[in-house]
Parts: C-alpha cells; sequence; structure tokens
C-alpha cells in the first residue's frame, strides 16, 4: 500500500511538472506589425536596428517573436489599409515607422493595440499628450529631424559661400515640411539613387537629412541617427511585449546627430572642404 501511495504522488508530481512547461509550450508567438511608409530595399539597415533592439531585450525574430512587415513604398494612401491588416491580423504591437503620416494611420486603424511610431513633432500631430506621459495607446521615438533645418542652413554655407539661391526639394502631402533643402520624406527615399542622381547631372551641391544619400553619391547630410531610433523603437516593442503600457512609456528623443560628407562628390563638384569641416564630420566618405 505504501509503495502504491509513493507511485501515485510521484505520478501526480510529474503531471504537475510537465502541465505548466506543455502549456507554455504551446502559447503562440507574439507578431510585431511592422508598418512602413518606405520601402524594403532601402530601409534594410534600419530593420536590422529594429531587430536588434528587439533582441537586446531577449526577443528574436522566427524563434520567440514574428515581425509581420507591411511596406507603403513611398504611396501614403495605401497606409490606412496596410494598417487595418494589421488590427485585422490581431498583432501585440505595431511599430509605426516612416512619419507622422504612417504613425497616424496606425493610431486611426486601432485605439487598443499598442503602437510604437517613430516621428518627429509627436504633439504637434496629435500623437501623444505630452512628451513625458503620452497616453493612449501610442508612444513615440522622436528623431528630431525637424528642428534641424538652420543648423544645415548654415553647415550647406560655410560649403557653399557664394549661394545666392538656395532651394528646397519638399513633399507638399508630408505633414514634416522643414527647411531641410531635400527633406527627410519616405516618398523621396523610395527615390533616393534618382534624387542623388539628378544633383551630380545638374552639378548642385545639395544637403541631405539622412546619411544613405550621401553613402550614394550626395554631397553631405545632417541628421539624427536613424538607425538608433529604430534600435530604441525595437526596445520599446519588446517592453510592451513584457507588459509594459505606451501610456508609461515617455517619448525618447534622439541626442545623436550626425555631419556625413562625401569627398570625392565635393571633388567632382568642384568644392574644397575646409580642414575644419572635416574634423567636425562624424563621418567623411572618401
Amino acid at each position: 500500500m505504501l509503495n502504491m501511495r509513493r507511485r501515485e504522488f510521484i505520478t501526480l508530481l510529474g503531471s504537475a511538472v510537465v502541465w505548466p512547461l506543455t502549456a507554455r509550450a504551446q502559447q503562440p508567438t507574439p507578431v510585431v506589425g511592422f508598418l512602413s511608409s518606405r520601402s524594403p530595399n532601402e530601409s534594410a539597415h534600419l530593420v536590422a536596428a529594429f531587430r536588434q533592439g528587439l533582441e537586446e531585450s531577449g526577443y528574436f525574430d522566427g524563434q520567440n517573436v514574428h515581425i509581420s512587415f507591411r511596406w507603403a513604398d513611398g504611396g501614403y494612401s495605401r497606409l490606412p489599409e496596410l494598417a487595418a491588416e494589421l488590427v485585422h491580423a490581431r498583432v501585440a504591437v505595431i511599430a509605426s515607422v516612416g512619419g507622422p503620416i504612417s504613425a497616424l494611420a496606425a493610431k486611426q486603424a486601432t485605439a487598443t493595440i499598442p503602437i510604437v511610431a517613430v516621428s518627429s513633432d509627436p504633439v504637434k500631430h496629435g500623437l501623444v499628450a505630452s512628451f513625458n506621459r503620452p497616453g493612449g495607446n501610442v508612444t513615440v521615438v522622436s528623431p528630431g529631424s525637424t528642428v534641424l533645418g538652420a543648423k544645415r542652413l548654415g553647415l550647406l554655407h560655410d560649403l557653399v559661400p557664394g549661394a545666392a539661391l538656395i532651394g528646397h526639394l519638399v513633399n507638399p502631402n508630408s505633414p514634416d515640411r522643414d527647411v531641410q533643402f531635400v527633406s527627410s520624406d519616405p516618398f523621396f527615399d523610395t527615390r533616393r539613387d534618382q534624387i542623388v542622381a539628378l544633383a551630380a547631372h545638374h552639378a548642385i551641391p545639395t544637403m541631405y537629412g539622412q546619411r544613405p544619400y550621401v553613402a550614394a553619391g550626395g554631397l553631405m547630410s545632417y541628421a539624427p541617427s536613424f538607425a538608433e531610433a529604430y534600435r530604441q523603437a525595437g526596445i520599446y516593442a519588446a517592453r510592451i511585449l513584457k507588459g509594459a503600457k505606451p501610456a508609461d512609456l515617455p517619448v525618447v528623443q534622439s541626442s545623436k546627430f550626425e555631419l556625413v560628407i562625401n569627398m570625392k562628390t565635393a571633388k567632382a563638384l568642384g568644392i574644397e572642404v575646409p580642414n575644419s569641416m572635416q574634423l567636425l564630420a562624424d563621418e567623411v566618405i572618401e
């Protein structure tokens, strides 16, 4: 009788250990929706930074989390439909990147699914109530790119002091119509190579709002680190997966800015880059 009771106890104990492990194994893998107004071919480095943020927090795409991508390829009118698809799929959190239009599309699509947006001026665009207390279901990582117009103008003037007229390429449909000469806009980002080629063809010294334009042959850029912003968005998405609420996650503002100069392009344009500016640059592309 004693041996029988021991066997029953061991069986019950084994069941108590195996059952929660089995239940845990059967839990569905959380899905992170990734909504972008940009295109995948020019955003690979940013997606890698977003994955890095997730991985730093213990989430690995294809293992214990799945990322479901939706790309508008610069077509803003597609964003509401793409956001609705993610809501219909019941993702655990939406990472909305590529500016306020993408973030607003996500916010309009759901008031319950948590959203982490990479966007400038989140209070101005109605994404959050305040920087410290976002409120609602949205929090933001803000690159702060719309406050850099004066700095970019000064740098361009230092490099080309004789310029009497400075043009500004802007998308009239974008809420981020800042003074940036070539604005940081997803519509332009999807046409980056074409814009850089046109500037070279017409020999126009051009300041850009992101480093990849300079890597593609543009003259120079002064911009926040967008890769760092996407990494932080990945960290915030992971915190939400662990139970944090967007309303309790204060807006993160970029504090890292980068000046990048392409010396080969400067030489082709006949521009002498002062040593002082080269020393000031975070990166000089030879």
